[in-house]
């Protein structure tokens, strides 16, 4: 039996890095010009049934309490994507 899983990524408009390959294959990454109306597309997203959301570690410090109020939930899955900090010589 195949589910129907629906995996959605959130980052700010500005963030040219994050996501990039799920972006180029065609992966609903969102693009949020108004960080703080993270938590209504997170409710958003959830109400239209995507089970599985991942945050930019950016966009994660703009969520007052989704993210809290679905952690303990089994059916649904928000994720903060840890940040890479490459030093460059």
């Amino acid at each position: 039996m195949v589910s129907n899983l629906k995996i959605s990524w959130l980052k700010t408009k500005n963030d040219t890095e994050s996501f990039k390959i799920f972006q180029n294959l065609g992966f609903n990454v969102y693009n949020l010009e108004e960080p703080e109306k993270t938590d209504e597309k997170i409710q958003e997203l959830i109400d239209n049934n995507c089970k599985t959301i991942i945050l930019s570690n950016e966009i994660a410090s703009f969520s007052k309490d989704i993210i809290t109020k679905y952690k303990k939930q089994d059916d649904i899955s928000i994720i903060i994507a840890s940040g890479k900090n490459i030093e460059k010589d």
